[in-house]
């Protein structure tokens, strides 16, 4: 991996590890936005770092042809995700949040034997899914019993992370040789309408100057920016090594909740992060046959 790929690489892991503290501040009850004018926000600024960038490098206009795929795409990546993601960080921390997100590579693995990938069945793969599940089975018993973390914020999380693995493992299918960027641009716009009618049910509190500044970061950097920075790094170093960015994201997204936002460094998860870390990254390795 050259100099320039691992700048990009670090900077995606970042911006993509970073959006946890951004929607914690962005969506809280006393002085933030609801969770839908959220996930509007964030798609709609997203959209217009994206879609200048697919209409240069000539990917939109094919790409939009399969706005049928997209739209699916758009419903399990954005659509359902985002909106539980932000539900769930009103009671429970960006850190876990982040940890919980990391465990995409486990459901993602299980997704893709039912599409026929038998390499599922490898000793290393079972057994990363194993420990993967381990992780989480005591990330989410040991928050729920200490009283640490909401339970049902914390199965919010994990819903939105199924819908992640399953909508990457879709759009494959459906457009292997689409743009990354086009296709995420287009189904911002898809998210964006969805969730316009959320401007109608406006919160009656003041809005802080924090979030507000934390929609825009969110909507900048970790929606436009980070998907641009992440796919111009896969289309260069290729999508296994590129993959590796998830386990950089839930880094950054405890330390920064530590760090910045003086979140607890929880029993559970001290516990379930090396273990979900582990598990995701054995699950998600193919070896040779």
């Amino acid at each position: 991996m050259s100099r320039r790929n691992l700048i990009l690489f670090i900077l995606a892991g970042f911006l993509w590890g970073i959006p946890y503290l951004f929607i914690k501040v962005a969506v809280d009850p006393q002085d933030g936005f609801t969770p839908a004018i959220v996930v509007f926000g964030r798609v709609f600024i997203g959209a217009l770092v994206l879609i200048p960038i697919a209409i240069y490098d000539k990917t939109f206009f094919s790409a939009i042809k399969h706005w049928r795929f997209i739209a699916v795409y758009a419903l399990f990546e954005m659509v359902g995700p985002w909106i539980l993601i932000g539900t769930a960080e009103q009671k429970i921390s960006s850190g876990l949040a982040g940890l919980l997100v990391s465990s995409v590579p486990i459901f993602s693995t299980l997704i893709a034997s039912r599409y026929g990938d038998k390499s599922v069945w490898q000793p290393k793969r079972l057994f990363g899914i194993a420990i993967g599940f381990l992780g989480v089975f005591l990330l989410v018993g040991i928050e729920s019993i200490t009283g640490s973390s909401d339970p049902l914020s914390i199965l919010m999380v994990i819903a939105a992370s199924i819908g992640y693995a399953f909508a990457v493992i879709y759009i494959t299918r459906k457009m292997p040789d689409g743009s990354g960027i086009a296709i995420n641009g287009i189904a911002m716009v898809i998210t964006a309408v969805f969730y316009a009618p959320a401007l109608f049910f406006w919160p009656d509190h003041a809005i802080s100057n924090e979030a507000i500044y934390s929609l825009i970061a969110l909507g900048v950097l970790s929606t436009g920016i980070a998907f641009a920075v992440f796919f111009t790094v896969m289309a260069e170093i290729g999508p296994t090594r590129a993959s590796l960015v998830t386990y950089m994201n839930t880094a950054f997204a405890v330390v920064l909740g530590v760090i910045i936002l003086n979140e607890p460094l929880t029993v559970g998860i001290i516990v379930g992060l090396p273990l979900v870390l582990i598990g995701s990254y054995l699950a998600s390795r193919r070896t040779s046959a």
